[in-house]
């Protein structure tokens, strides 16, 4: 049974790390990986565009409301048995630096990882 759905970005090399532990820890099958990148991915049936899926990480709850960014990741680990991290990461000034630090990589990452230009979905590898 799947409980919560991460939509991520398959051409990111810090990504794709970040999913493939998540993939090994999720030994309950709570979680639905959804690579946006791959050629059979419909934006059509999520209603949301590939440039506010390529802006930030997305995650889509049981109930069906979406959630973004860190929040994201806490479901992912709370999904995986971090509960108790989680609730760390919700503390008011750790829950602000969180937020501060996730905003500036998602700003970045393209370029970080080499890949300026994807936000268009065509990416110009090495600009």
């Amino acid at each position: 049974m799947t409980l919560f759905e991460v939509f991520f970005d398959g051409d990111c090399p810090l990504c794709t790390r970040e999913i493939a532990m998540l993939r090994r820890l999720d030994r309950r099958d709570a979680i639905r990986f959804t690579d946006i990148t791959t050629i059979d991915f419909s934006m059509d049936t999520i209603g949301k565009d590939y440039e506010t899926l390529m802006g930030s990480i997305h995650g889509k709850m049981p109930d069906g409301r979406w959630v973004s960014g860190v929040e994201v990741f806490r479901q992912l680990y709370s999904a995986v048995g971090f509960g108790p991290l989680v609730t760390l990461t919700r503390l008011p000034g750790v829950s602000s630096l969180l937020d501060l630090a996730y905003g500036v990589f998602a700003r970045n990452r393209l370029s970080w990882t080499g890949r300026a230009g994807c936000e268009s979905g065509s990416c110009r590898v090495g600009v």
